[in-house]
């Protein structure tokens, strides 16, 4: 009998052993950032050996399809996934969400920038914790313009802008004034739009929460937005977004670009930019109002309330955006790879501001986006880049559609606003806030 004891109990500890390691799915974007948040994660692992860390990395789109879907069904195939500041006010709301109340001390949430903490939080409560935050601003070559003997303002229009590009535009040399997203999406050429045409007045809906996108200040951007795509920008912008304008920029085929603060580092990195050193920052253009002219946004992690591993994985997710963490990214990486936009305590870094010399211009846009009033007059919503109610993202993408198929020419503006306020005006119909 005792010759198969010693056996069974070895079994039944290996089992045990195995019983008490707990999986966290993952669940978040594909990008540089969370690629080294993975490659760093065996750190966390080590400290933990109780967690075993499973990753599911994803595009933009699949992301939120798939987080939404299971959201919606209430299951949870994820203990962590990455949110942004869209769906962590809306989804704390709806319950989905694990609330962020009891975070420890050393974790000093005050040092989180408070704009994008605010815009991660329903009725004061974090629902999730920033991993990065950004905003929009403007990229241009200081060496096309002082050959051209032009200043950009410290504070341009698009006024400003579309005078720029006609005067930088040389098509014959393959050099475009203006390079703008243009790919169907909420968050790609609907995210420019729309802190475009806050800047024009024009807004998503009135005060009664009726649909506004064909009236005359959407004429007016969408009239101003063809012109410039076409007159002035390269070929085929409907199939462009972030990463293809990012490799025309570098290449130095373009003059200007609207467009997310978390290019700048890529933009004056030498290893991967032949333009690094010739790189100008200014504001996001505004235009009859600054209010909304530049966008919030930040790429959180949360933990869905049907996890049944909350706390583990909360601990993981405080860890994941803690400064201990940053530390650690410009101790392995360096500073210039640490994720911006989520801390003060990085921008009172000198070892990173000598890296990062627009950072703080990156600080300013963040704190001054005006997600509380986005727009010239009174209106019903919050948000910058988008409007803080459910079924945005349908009615985002079906309008992105819609842009996108005038700049192919297979609408005109007169078309493209018609199908925006009637594509817009059902979806609303059909959708509680």
């Amino acid at each position: 009998m005792r010759g198969y004891l010693a056996p069974l109990m070895l079994t039944g500890l290996l089992a045990f052993s195995a019983q008490a390691t707990t999986t966290l799915d993952i669940a978040t974007i594909a990008n540089g950032d969370m690629t080294i948040m993975q490659q760093l994660s065996s750190r966390y692992e080590k400290a933990h050996p109780d967690i075993q860390l499973k990753w599911h990395l994803m595009s933009d789109g699949e992301l939120r399809q798939q987080v939404r879907t299971a959201m919606e069904k209430g299951d949870a195939p994820y203990d962590v996934i990455a949110v942004g500041t869209y769906e962590a006010p809306l989804w704390g709301k709806k319950g989905w969400l694990t609330p962020l109340n009891n975070l420890p001390a050393d974790y000093q949430v005050d040092d989180l920038l408070a704009p994008v903490r605010k815009a991660l939080s329903w009725q004061d409560t974090l629902y999730a914790l920033p991993f990065y935050g950004e905003s929009s601003m403007t990229y241009y070559r200081k060496d096309l313009f002082a050959a051209k003997g032009l200043t950009m303002p410290d504070d341009p229009d698009w006024s400003d802008i579309k005078r720029f590009a006609a005067a930088l535009t040389d098509k014959q040399k393959g050099q475009y004034g203006l390079c703008l997203r243009g790919l169907p999406g909420w968050g790609d050429n609907v995210a420019l739009i729309t802190t475009m045409a806050n800047a024009y007045g024009a807004q998503w809906f009135d005060m009664d929460w009726k649909p506004t996108l064909d009236s005359d200040e959407w004429r007016e951007v969408l009239t101003d937005y063809l012109q410039m795509v076409k007159d002035y920008g390269p070929p085929d912008t409907e199939h462009n977004s972030f990463s293809q304008i990012i490799r025309l920029f570098t290449e130095g085929r373009c003059a200007m670009w609207v467009d997310s603060t978390v290019a700048a580092s890529q933009l004056t990195n030498p290893q991967i930019s032949p333009v690094a050193d010739k790189v100008g920052f200014a504001p996001a253009p505004g235009g009859l109002t600054q209010n909304g002219s530049h966008w919030l946004w930040s790429w959180a992690l949360a933990v869905p309330a049907k996890s049944s591993h909350q706390s583990e994985a909360i601990a993981f997710i405080v860890w994941a955006t803690s400064q201990q963490y940053i530390n650690t990214v410009a101790e392995v990486v360096g500073w210039g790879a640490v994720p911006p936009g989520s801390r003060l305590s990085t921008y009172q870094q000198s070892r990173y501001l000598r890296l990062a010399p627009y950072g703080p211009q990156v600080k300013a846009a963040i704190e001054s986006a005006s997600v509380q009033q986005p727009t010239l007059g009174p209106v019903p919503y919050q948000g910058v880049q988008y409007v803080s109610i459910p079924g945005f993202d349908m009615m985002g993408n079906q309008v992105g559609e819609n842009l996108a198929a005038m700049l192919a020419g297979k609408l005109s503006v007169e078309e493209t606003l018609s199908r925006n306020q009637q594509q817009v005006s059902a979806l609303a119909a059909q959708t509680p806030r």
